[in-house]
């Protein structure tokens, strides 16, 4: 395999919808239930969180296609606003973003399938680790074909699960009963608590943002694999929580951090529930395989850019960034070993709300891109309009995705000094930072950048 392979449309898809669809949905809804006590209102926070990551897959759409590169976030706020903020970026998506959330699906796989396998939950996550890493290391082909097949099996364990409830004796609910008594519950504070969930779960929805240089045809493939990947997620979340709030009521869910073993348990009993977990386990490995196929991507387009670390663009002979797949693969075996499924995702709770942030800054980067020659014109535009933002009450308008323009960098300042307070994985952040301004000292800035790095090329 050469290194001009490219991944084929399908495997976008599938690596956006293996990225969302994690254990977010299976954890979700049972903190939801309490606040939120309409099977309805919970079915519609559903519906607009993906209505809002469809929004935030526009404005990815329309960047990734113009720069036709990988890298994500560290490439569009590089080339767009300024290269610390691009490094910052790519130092948090490469130790916290991605190793983080690879650390906390394979425990995730552990728990699932420690009950059925007897292995320990640490030796489990391990041997996904090292299983999905060694499989990536061989090719675009063979990490291609593996992550359609393991996002096959999910979507169909999913879609299994959903149409399973009809061929029980389980009495169902109507989770759509009342739903005219109940729109005033939108517009309470435990509606919006509950979105915060929702949010969680989508977290992913940018993934093929990630190889846009890596697919084939990005300019085709990238708009239409970031926006069907997350239609395609949206339905199966409304389907997947609809029949999980047909088959149990609020009181079994209120509480619970498995929800799917819950459902599984009352649908097929004890024994075969029991086999679900272990199934559901090796589902997830399609997650653990689309972060090992986006996250490399970052710390080889870093290495492009910065001489010191060149070494993680490095490729074997089957076109693989192999130091940064090895790396990123390490740093999760090593919060592993050392680290808890909760402190883990305290380390990695900054993720999917910097995302949300990061497609607030890029609405705000489409006038801006417009109006720099070296960026030519947008090959993907949503053709909706687009409103310059005056003042602090202005709006700005891109792809249906509304922001308030004048607070963007309070957001973001607010955000940066909560995870500060509250997640210790955000120490990470003024290591990069002063690593950033460490490397433009003119004295060592040759010899740690050379003339690799470009600001603004």
């Amino acid at each position: 395999m050469t290194s001009a392979a490219k991944y084929p449309f399908s495997v976008g898809v599938t690596l956006v919808i293996a990225n969302i669809v994690g254990t977010g949905v299976f954890t979700s809804l049972g903190y939801q239930v309490d606040p939120v006590p309409s099977s309805f209102a919970i079915l519609l926070l559903w519906a607009v969180g993906g209505l809002v990551s469809l929004c935030g897959a526009w404005c990815y759409a329309e960047l990734a296609t113009t720069m036709k590169a990988s890298g994500g976030e560290y490439l569009f706020l590089s080339r767009i606003y300024h290269p610390a903020l691009g490094f910052l970026s790519g130092w948090v998506s490469l130790l916290v973003g991605f190793a983080g959330a690879v650390s906390a699906v394979a425990l995730a796989i552990g728990e699932y399938a420690s009950d059925v396998s007897g292995l320990s939950v640490q030796l489990t996550a391990l041997m996904a680790i090292g299983l999905v890493t060694t499989i990536h290391l061989f090719g675009v082909q063979v990490g291609g074909v593996t992550q359609n097949i393991l996002t096959f099996f999910k979507l169909s364990l999913i879609i299994f699960f959903c149409v399973a409830p009809y061929f029980t004796n389980v009495t169902l609910e109507n989770p759509m009963k009342g739903a005219s008594a109940d729109w005033s519950l939108v517009f309470t504070q435990g509606w919006a608590v509950s979105l915060v969930f929702v949010v969680y779960a989508y977290s992913g929805w940018n993934a093929s943002a990630y190889i846009a240089g890596n697919l084939e045809d990005p300019v085709r493939n990238l708009p239409r694999s970031l926006i069907w990947g997350t239609l395609l997620v949206t339905l199966v979340y409304l389907m997947l929580n609809g029949m999980f709030l047909a088959v149990a009521n609020h009181q079994e869910l209120s509480g619970q951090s498995d929800v799917g073993n819950v459902v599984a348990y009352k649908l097929f009993g004890p024994q075969t529930g029991r086999l679900f977990s272990l199934v559901f386990s090796f589902a997830l490995l399609s997650t653990l395989s689309a972060m090992t196929i986006a996250g490399p991507r970052v710390g080889e387009a870093m290495g492009k850019d910065f001489k010191l670390f060149h070494f993680l663009s490095k490729q074997n002979h089957f076109g693989m960034p192999w130091p940064s797949i090895v790396l990123q693969g390490l740093w999760a075996v090593i919060l592993v070993l050392v680290s808890s499924f909760k402190e883990i995702i305290q380390y990695i709770h900054f993720g999917p709300v910097a995302q949300w942030e990061y497609a607030e800054v890029f609405a705000h980067a489409f006038l801006a891109i417009q109006q720099v020659p070296q960026f030519g014109a947008l090959v993907f535009w949503i053709p909706l309009p687009k409103f310059i933002p005056v003042g602090e009450k202005a709006f700005f308008c891109s792809g249906l995705l509304l922001v308030p323009s004048g607070a963007t960098q309070g957001n973001i300042i607010f955000t940066i000094l909560y995870c500060f307070q509250e997640n210790w994985g955000l120490q990470i952040i003024p290591c990069s930072v002063i690593s950033f301004f460490f490397h433009q000292f003119p004295v060592i800035n040759h010899f740690l950048n050379g003339a690799n790095f470009q600001p603004n090329p």
